[in-house]
């Protein structure tokens, strides 16, 4: 295997990781106004993610460098191209990361209730943007000789790709409510797992749509595969929340998280972003790549920086895993 080929799949991994990490994080955000009855267990959803939702986004920081220093054609292209929507991106992780800082840096009832009102757009926005992006970059976009989009944002709007945005939607918010059930404690947990089973049921009709969709159009073998284990894992998620088995849900709705990502990285495999306009105009891992000289360097800054990474983020998991309730909410800071 060549080692733009690796990078290819380091990316993928990259952005697989983002999408099981930060999907719940977006799932809790929307779920503030879902979920959430009162201030009181805005707080605890919010509490949930406290400790992670930060180094969550680390997966996104990687995920936008690796393809920078492999793939720069790639990057030039999708950023170019995408400038509007990745940009609106952009800002809702800002505003989302400063309401979670400043949302009870005052008491005021209005103060507090702006920054929810952030929280649950801002968490909302990129949860459904991400797959509109993806489901352009697995479709294919007008991309030129000269490997630019020559496109526009209307372009960007069609339908798959807008079901792809739905889907990204509700299957983070589902996500997000079977780790809500996972690390809540009462009423608030009971009323998760109801809620994530109507989730579950829109997220499966949704995703069952787009995934045969993308089989149809540019699907293999492999891509089946990951096709079947995607469906599967998400009808396993939706039994074993009802049983009540919140571990083996959230594992599961992960699961599926992974396996409709793999399935879109199998259909684009060996393009990083097809051109719509000429097959021949398409990107691809070989003419997007950097040199080999700067793959090697690369890889091995990944082989000693990864692990730590990740080590350093399980251990952070592990410390604060243990279940939230109202009870843990001190009455000051409602």
């Amino acid at each position: 295997m060549e080692l733009h080929d690796v990078w290819f799949v380091l990316i993928a991994v990259l952005w697989t990781g983002y999408f099981f990490l930060e999907g719940f994080d977006f799932g809790i955000g929307v779920l503030t106004k879902l979920l959430a009855r009162d201030r009181t267990e805005k707080r605890v959803l919010i509490n949930t993610i406290g400790p992670v939702w930060d180094g969550n986004e680390v997966w996104l920081l990687s995920a936008g460098g690796a393809t920078f220093a492999a793939f720069p054609e790639w990057y030039a292209t999708l950023f170019s191209g995408f400038y509007l929507p990745l940009l609106l991106i952009l800002v809702c992780l800002i505003l989302r990361g400063v309401a979670f800082e400043y949302r009870a840096k005052r008491p005021e009832e209005q103060w507090q209730r702006n920054w929810e009102n952030a929280i649950f757009w801002t968490s909302l926005l990129p949860a459904f943007l991400w797959g509109v992006a993806f489901g352009n970059i697995v479709r294919g976009v007008k991309i030129d000789r000269n490997f630019e989009y020559v496109g526009s944002l209307g372009d960007l709007l069609n339908p798959y790709a807008v079901l792809g945005g739905l889907v990204t939607l509700t299957l983070f918010t589902f996500h997000g409510a079977v780790f809500a059930a996972l690390k809540t404690l009462g009423d608030i947990r009971e009323r998760a797992r109801k809620l994530a089973l109507r989730l579950g049921v829109v997220t499966a009709g949704l995703a069952l749509v787009f995934l045969l969709w993308t089989q149809v159009e540019n699907g293999d073998g492999k891509s089946l595969v990951a096709l079947v284990v995607a469906v599967a894992a998400l009808v396993a998620a939706i039994a074993a929340n009802q049983a009540g088995r919140e571990g083996w849900a959230f594992g599961l709705s992960g699961l599926t998280i992974i396996a409709a990502v793999a399935m879109l990285f199998l259909t684009l495999f060996p393009n990083v972003m097809p051109s719509s306009l000429n097959d021949e105009w398409s990107l691809t891992v070989t003419n997007a790549s950097s040199s080999p000289y700067t793959l090697k360097i690369m890889t091995w800054c990944a082989v000693i920086a990864t692990p730590v990474v990740m080590l350093y983020q399980g251990w952070t998991y592990w410390v604060f895993r243990k279940r939230i309730g109202t009870q843990h909410i001190a009455d000051a800071v409602h």
